[in-house]
């Protein structure tokens, strides 16, 4: 409820609000209550919508404007770059951040100077969204196996059981960075490039921050080389 409060334009009607959170009208009106209750400064009334003014459930965060700055043009990068699902995470994080802010950083946010802008941020995005994103930032987190179907540069599609380490968003591409099972060795999988990933159930823990620490440096050492 408090989250919707701080995304949604003000004032929010409680037929909003339970459309957003997935309660009835009733819940509504009585949640809003109950937060209040909790410290939560919340006007407006029944018919006419209500406010978040001041968030008791986060402590006030002081910003100088300029970090002010660079946290709306960090998320704002996510937002262009990432898949949908980072993209409403980024949005989430910055509208936590404003709830934490006085009435004049919250200006600030509002009205940042810098921005984001990247040629083919669109396809960037579909092809984001066309992967099982989700799937593979679990890998990622859990240490876990993942299975896909990979076409490689000259068009032979094969069958990898992967160990995947990072997600690496470089210019207009998105690659993994993984340990890969069927050369045993590191390798870079472009997303264009995969068709199908699937999630094996067998996990290579506590590995991964060894294995890509390793990986790094051998990039590192390959770069400074060319």
């Amino acid at each position: 409820m408090l989250q919707a409060l701080r995304t949604l334009p003000a004032p929010v009607t409680g037929d909003q609000l339970a459309r957003n959170t997935g309660v009835s009208v009733r819940s509504v009106y009585r949640d809003i209550e109950t937060l209040r209750a909790g410290g939560a400064d919340i006007g407006g009334e029944r018919g006419f919508g209500f406010t978040l003014i001041d968030d008791g459930s986060l402590r006030p965060r002081t910003f100088s404007r300029i970090e002010i700055e660079a946290l709306t043009l960090g998320l704002a990068q996510v937002r262009k770059m990432g898949d949908s699902a980072l993209a409403a995470a980024a949005d989430a994080v910055l509208a936590k951040v404003a709830a934490t802010l006085p009435s004049t950083g919250q200006q600030h946010v509002l009205h940042a100077v810098s921005r984001v802008h990247r040629f083919g941020d669109q396809a960037s995005q579909d092809l984001a969204d066309r992967v099982d994103m989700d799937l593979i930032r679990q890998g990622c987190w859990r240490e876990e196996e993942l299975e896909i179907m990979y076409t490689d540069r000259d068009g032979a599609v094969t069958h990898r059981a992967i160990w995947p380490l990072a997600i690496v968003y470089l210019d207009r591409m998105l690659v993994v960075l993984a340990r890969c099972c069927l050369r045993e060795d590191f390798r870079i999988f472009r997303f264009e490039r995969i068709s199908v990933v699937t999630a094996t159930g067998n996990n290579f823990r506590p590995r991964r921050a060894a294995l890509l620490r390793t990986y790094l440096a051998l990039l590192d050492e390959e770069s400074k080389r060319q």
